[in-house]
């Protein structure tokens, strides 16, 4: 087996969810404001119990004054070795005090609004999801008892240029404007896990059943995606960007099922599917070469296409051999993958495969 990429192994590195930052920062917030001290790091408890520090790029008064306008602080978000496109991003807070008891919790610049039911936040509120909030709501807890505070707070929560990054995510199709999402269910980024984009896939397929979409297709990639769309001609929110966790959407559907699934990706990372790989990355899973050959003499390929096919460079070449002989590869690829499919998704799911070459043209299908 090959990889279709070669990426060297290397230790890596985990980090902290924007739920983390933002807890951090809004407890160094309401500190500041109850006894008047600026931190410089942040110590928060994760929902596990690991005690962490982060540091902070500011905490001060709001205008510069004595708190009258409240308190914000602020972090950068490290993320460590996962793909996550709100690493790097700085995550503020910015805390007033209130004679009401408890926390509300507000959008600030760079963090979105729920506008579309099937999400975990109610529509109209920010986007800030319930572990997050529970964090906030209990270290700001812990301090106002500290400090005899019988009063509330308003907890405002940002991301500096959130509402650019959250067009690089899927947030505008799940109804999430105006800004990123604050995630976190452990407070800890697992590198290369995805937690946070295995959510997303998660919430858009929770979004267009909760809004009447019976079918939806599931893309590995812009050309697989934009196949499917003109194959169909399917709204964005039935589109799921699945990425390389095809597990994630399949294994979804056996508690939040819909009447018709179509799977369309590159042909390279369908025949990892087909071959039981649910995680499609190069890290996790390889092009098996000697399978698509063996799938191929099956089907009548001769011992010289089979033996050129273990040896090509990549799985674009082997679909190529093949279809010069008339071997229709793809489609066998397809028939593979949704057998794979149909052993996870309950059976009242219609599920259909599709792959594309990398000009995002249809070589196979199975039904």
């Amino acid at each position: 087996m090959r990889d279709e990429t070669h990426e060297a192994p290397r230790p890596l590195r985990s980090g902290y969810t924007t739920g983390s930052c933002a807890t951090a920062t809004s407890l160094a917030a309401a500190r500041l404001l109850l006894a008047g001290e600026a931190s410089e790091v942040s110590e928060i408890v994760l929902p596990k119990g690991q005690h962490v520090q982060m540091k902070l790029t500011y905490c001060r008064f709001v205008n510069g004054r004595d708190g009258a306008d409240g308190a914000e602080a602020a972090t950068v978000k490290d993320a460590g070795d996962d793909p996550d496109v709100t690493h790097g991003a700085v995550v503020f807070a910015r805390v007033r005090s209130s004679e009401a008891p408890g926390v509300r919790f507000h959008a600030a610049p760079g963090v979105g609004t729920v506008t579309r039911a099937g999400l975990v936040v109610p529509v109209g509120e920010p986007a800030i999801n319930p572990v997050p909030r529970q964090m906030m709501r209990d270290h700001l807890a812990q301090l106002a008892a500290q400090y005899r505070y019988t009063g509330g707070f308003e907890v405002a929560i940002g991301v500096e240029g959130g509402e650019a990054l959250a067009l690089k995510t899927m947030n505008p199709r799940l109804g999430i404007v105006g800004g990123l999402s604050i995630l976190g269910t452990t407070g800890i980024v697992r590198p290369f896990s995805c937690s946070a984009y295995i959510a997303s896939i998660h919430q858009g397929i929770d979004v267009a059943r909760a809004n009447g979409i019976a079918h939806l297709a599931a893309c590995t990639g812009n050309a697989s995606e934009d196949a499917m769309r003109r194959r169909y001609g399917l709204p964005d929110m039935a589109l799921i960007e699945m990425g390389d966790f095809a597990g994630a959407v399949l294994k979804h559907l056996r508690r939040a099922p819909v009447a018709r699934l179509s799977v369309c990706g590159g042909f390279g990372k369908l025949s990892k599917l087909a071959a039981g790989h649910l995680d499609l990355h190069s890290r996790q899973s390889s092009i098996d070469l000697p399978l698509l050959a063996q799938w191929a003499a099956a089907h009548g390929a001769s011992d010289e296409l089979q033996a050129a096919m273990r040896a090509a460079n990549t799985s674009q070449q082997a679909l190529a051999l093949a279809q010069a002989q008339g071997i229709a590869l793809g489609d066998i690829v397809c028939r593979e993958a949704l057998r794979v499919a149909r052993g996870i998704v309950p059976p009242d799911v219609a599920v259909e495969m599709f792959a594309v070459d990398r000009e995002g043209r249809f070589v196979g299908e199975a039904r």
